[in-house]
């Protein structure tokens, strides 16, 4: 059941991140720093579907959470750049090579036997108040080197490094609302809207909901997708871990197999960015004259 909720979030994150790039596209520039650019985006129609999309993917990956692993159900989320290459092509008229048909593959592939082989074992709703503090304090260094890196970059460069910072934000905010939710069914609504993990949960959310918006922007979809697809679940494998001690079950070579079809997934997602960058290469090439 997790996992079906887990692909059911993949896809409507897919077609909330097609949906809001159809909606920036031709709006000029969306920035941090220019709030105005973020009200125009509030005008578009098709943003605002795509932000009805969006909200549907946070409802189906929070109860795939709370049935679920951190470090099991996020890397299924992976499936999002999969999702988000034929909607791309159709709602958006993104070019769709045969490399990123491949490397999706790949991606399907890997999943399929991360999902299959690896169980989840042990692991913990929370942790110490401590460990959390070093968790945030290290993500939130890693998030704003990734901001400054993507300032001045190209276009794609900027869509992969801002798409990035947003799976690092969407990691930690994963993360952080296991112990909200478990502070939901254990003392209600009261206690979880008490608790510093909630509203932390909450913040890193709306931040990196911002940032994947001037990802988006740039129009280049899928370094945008791919970016934030695949370090979304690094993180929360993480924080799973090492700070949930979360765990696949035995038998050891269970493990391996499900790690390595993970690793070939993640990897594949990488490929689809590069792709990308190098069919856009490709298509910008201006032949010399002859003669």
């Amino acid at each position: 059941m997790a996992d079906v909720l887990a692909l059911c979030a993949a896809f409507l994150f897919a077609l909330a991140a097609t949906l809001q790039q159809k909606g920036a596209l031709g709006m000029g520039d969306v920035s941090l720093g220019s709030p105005a650019s973020f009200v125009r985006l509030a005008r578009q129609t098709w943003w605002l579907l795509g932000t009805t999309a969006l909200l549907g993917g946070y409802v189906c990956q929070a109860v795939a959470l709370d049935h679920g692993k951190l470090a099991v159900i996020q890397p299924l989320l992976v499936t999002t750049i999969v999702f988000a290459l034929p909607l791309g092509y159709l709602l958006t008229g993104q070019v769709v090579n045969r490399a990123e048909i491949v490397a999706a593959a790949f991606v399907v592939a890997g999943l399929a036997v991360f999902a299959v082989v690896g169980d989840a074992a042990a692991g913990n709703d929370s942790a110490p108040g401590w460990e959390w503090a070093v968790s945030i304090a290290v993500l939130a260094a890693v998030a704003g080197a990734l901001l400054v890196a993507g300032g001045s970059a190209s276009a794609a460069q900027k869509a992969g490094t801002y798409g990035a910072c947003a799976g690092v934000l969407y990691g930690l905010s994963a993360s952080l609302w296991k112990p909200s939710g478990a502070l939901l069914e254990a003392d209600g609504l009261g206690g979880m809207l008490s608790s510093w993990e909630f509203w932390v949960f909450a913040a890193a959310g709306i931040l990196a909901f911002l940032v994947q918006q001037v990802s988006l922007a740039t129009g280049a979809l899928a370094p945008s997708v791919a970016m934030t697809a695949v370090v979304n679940p690094l993180v929360c494998i993480a924080v799973g871990t090492l700070v949930l001690e979360e765990r696949l079950a035995p038998p050891t070579w269970h493990r391996i197999v499900a790690y390595a079809g993970l690793a070939l997934a993640l990897l594949a997602a990488v490929a689809i960015t590069r792709a990308t960058e190098g069919a856009k290469r490709s298509y910008e090439v201006v032949p010399e004259p002859v003669g």
